[in-house]
């Protein structure tokens, strides 16, 4: 399962050791503007560089506003940066049929494509109508509005060999990143601290102290 960071800080793209390599980062409008960036074409455009710097292999950013002139317009600055800064961008869009023009916009150009929000069956067969490559629900909004999370999960899993790929949107439990795995879901958007949190583990940590009192232990009685 691929792992994408949730963030548009570049302070926060560097793992601890323990932690496997990231495909790459997703960003949306809020977490731009948390990175104190401009939501506009010049903030998108630092982040493409940023991503080049940071060597990062895939940048998903989600368009602003339901303009496909404007998409076009911002795809022509920023597709050329990103293949200079050797970066995949993928643009993400709200899994909502208002988006449908800017959604078909991105397709001509040839980019890839990701619908956000998605919460039930039937956007995810639009969305594989759409022909969309990425969709992602938000896994623990789903679980606080009392929805069957594992249901809609296991749709989007088998549709994954002939329709969009599933990246599994913020993820912050153990267990819930254990099940996707098992589910076989493509991906999955992690914060940086929750990955960073679980690059050891206090029970790893306790076998380690036992380990070494008992070989401490075994050398004092050679």
């Amino acid at each position: 399962m691929k792992l994408y960071l949730d963030s548009a800080d570049e302070s926060q793209w560097t793992l601890p050791a323990g932690c496997p390599p990231v495909q790459g980062v997703t960003t949306n409008p809020t977490l731009v503007l948390q990175a104190g960036l401009p939501v506009s074409l010049t903030g998108y455009r630092q982040l493409v560089m940023a991503a080049g710097s940071h060597r990062l292999s895939e940048l998903m950013l989600q368009l602003p506003r339901a303009d496909a002139g404007e998409a076009a317009d911002w795809l022509g600055q920023l597709l050329p940066l990103a293949r200079q800064a050797r970066v995949r961008l993928t643009i993400k869009l709200p899994c909502h049929p208002d988006w449908q023009y800017v959604l078909q916009e991105v397709q001509a150009w040839g980019v890839p494509t990701l619908l956000t929000g998605l919460s039930n069956p039937m956007q995810l067969l639009w969305a594989q109508q759409q022909g969309a490559n990425w969709v992602a629900p938000y896994v623990g909004r789903l679980q606080a509005d009392g929805r069957d999370v594992w249901s809609l999960m296991k749709a989007c899993v088998s549709v994954q060999q002939q329709g969009p790929q599933l990246l599994a949107a913020s993820i912050k439990s153990a267990d819930v990143l254990s099940q996707l795995m098992a589910l076989g879901a493509a991906a999955a958007t992690v914060r940086p601290d929750f990955a960073a949190s679980l690059a050891t583990d206090p029970l790893t940590l306790a076998a380690m102290a036992q380990f070494d009192a008992d070989v401490q232990s075994s050398q004092a009685h050679a």
